[in-house]
This record gives structure tokens, C-alpha cells and sequence, in this order.
């Protein structure tokens, strides 16, 4: 089996991972109600699209190796993994922004609803597939799925730049050395739920920016692009407006992670 295809796997794999453990965060509430089943429920949609996206990712950072590589088989360096990981944020911005586009409308709807008590509010979306035909419909076409590319490209290239070049630098420390083919899951785990951690804390105020200008009405704006949008946070609800949903997005991001990289790296390493 070739690189691609391994790293394709790999990454599917850590993807499904990563939802497997950090759904249940975003679904917590339904416990009470509908016992240990519901903190799965709607996860089919996700699973595809945060598999797909894992599987983009790791394949472009594989790719990025084999091109920074001084020669098969050599470690990258924790800078080249850098590099490597900024290259696949590129990447994978160009799947993310749309798909979070989506998400986005249907989590602000939900919230909308949630506020109201479910009563007087008007159900504007079925579902993920009935956003996606509004924006190309009433929004530009398919230019109105990639609103907000440039804060997504903002948080993805130094978001994934931080977080494989800690994961490296971790892995380097805890093997010391460059040769990290000996670490156990337990050294795995930790560096991978300390990379996740590491994504959210270099870039989180971008991708509240995002967000807002992702749910931000078409025909009548509330924020002209980004840097009006960060400007306006900024100036109504100080720094720490910035940095709504922190915790809980960081109690998500270190578990979630850390069994995608495990899951990578044990299903990489039985591919041969």
C-alpha cells in the first residue's frame, strides 16, 4: 500500500476517533432525557465530514513530509513538521469553510430555539443538505458556501502548524531523540491531546471571527469582513467575548485528539 493511500486510511480512521470521543461533549444535555444512546445521537453526518477532512489532512501533511524530506526515511525536523502541518491547514480550509458554513446556521438555529423555549421561532432549515441548496440558491451560489475562507484559512495554517509541530516536538522529547517509532499509546495519547490543545489556544479568537461572519445575515450584514468583525466583538464584549465557548471547546479538543493521533499512528503502523 503506497503512502497515500496508508495516510488516507490512517487519517479516515483518526477522524472517525476523534468523533467517537468528542461527540458526546456536544450532545452532554440530551443525557437526562434519552440516557447513554443520545450522546450519539446525529452523528452520522459528522462522521463522514470529520473523516473526510482527517483523511485530507494527514494525507496532504504526508505528502508535505515526502517533499521537505532530505531523504527516505529520515525524521522531519519539529520546524519541517511546522511547515508540513501549515500546508495542510491550507488545504483542508477549502473543505472546512463550507462544511462549517453549514454547521454553523444549523447550531445557531438550534440556540435560537433553545432561547425561545421552542415556541414562535420559525424553523429556516431541515437540515445540513437544505442550508446547503439556501446559500447556493439566495446567497451568490456556491461563492455563499465559502463565506468566511479567509478567518478559516487564518485559523486552519497556524492552527495545524502549532499543533503537528508540538506533536512532534513532544514525541521528540518524550523518545529523546528524533527516532519516536518506539513510543508507547500512553506517550501517543498525551501528545496528541496536548497538540489538540495546542490548536485552539494559538487560534480560538479567529474562529469565533468566523463563525459570527459565517451566521451573519446576506442581505443585511452586521460586519463588513473580518477585522470589522473582530473590531466589533472586541469593542462590545472586551477579550473575553473572543473567547466564548473556550473551555468547553478545549475540554473537547484534548481527548478528541489525542484518540485521533493514537488511532493514526496504531492504524498507520499496521498498514506496514
Amino acid at each position: 500500500m503506497g503512502d497515500v493511500a496508508k495516510d488516507l486510511t490512517s487519517g479516515t480512521v483518526g477522524g472517525a476517533a476523534q468523533l467517537i470521543v468528542g461527540h458526546p461533549f456536544d450532545t452532554i444535555k440530551t443525557l437526562a432525557a434519552e440516557g447513554p444512546r443520545g450522546l450519539y445521537k446525529g452523528m452520522g453526518a459528522p462522521l463522514a465530514t470529520v473523516a473526510a477532512f482527517n483523511a485530507l489532512l494527514f494525507t496532504v501533511r504526508g505528502q508535505m513530509e515526502s517533499f521537505l524530506r532530505s531523504e527516505p526515511g529520515v525524521p522531519l525536523t519539529v520546524n519541517q513538521q511546522v511547515i508540513a502541518g501549515a500546508g495542510a491547514g491550507v488545504a483542508v480550509s477549502f473543505l472546512a469553510c463550507p462544511t462549517e458554513l453549514i454547521k454553523c446556521r444549523l447550531q445557531a438555529q438550534s440556540a435560537l430555539a433553545i432561547d425561545a423555549g421552542s415556541a414562535g421561532v420559525a424553523v429556516k432549515y431541515g437540515g445540513p443538505m437544505d442550508v446547503a441548496k439556501h446559500v447556493l440558491r439566495s446567497e451568490g451560489g456556491a461563492r455563499g458556501l465559502f463565506k468566511g475562507l479567509v478567518p478559516t484559512l487564518a485559523r486552519e495554517v497556524p492552527g495545524n502548524a502549532a499543533m503537528f509541530g508540538v506533536y512532534e516536538a513532544l514525541k521528540q522529547y518524550m523518545a529523546g531523540g528524533t527516532d519516536t517509532s518506539k513510543l508507547g499509546r500512553g506517550s501517543l495519547i498525551v501528545a496528541g491531546g496536548l497538540a489538540g490543545a495546542s490548536f485552539w489556544s494559538s487560534v480560538y479568537p479567529t474562529d469565533v471571527v468566523k463563525s459570527v461572519l459565517q451566521v451573519d445575515d446576506y442581505k443585511n450584514p452586521k460586519y463588513k469582513g473580518s477585522m470589522h468583525a473582530f473590531r466589533s466583538i472586541l469593542a462590545s464584549e472586551g477579550v473575553k467575548g473572543l473567547y466564548k465557548g473556550f473551555g468547553p471547546a478545549m475540554a473537547r479538543s484534548i481527548p478528541a485528539n489525542a484518540a485521533c493521533f493514537l488511532a493514526y499512528e496504531v492504524t498507520r503502523s499496521s498498514l506496514g
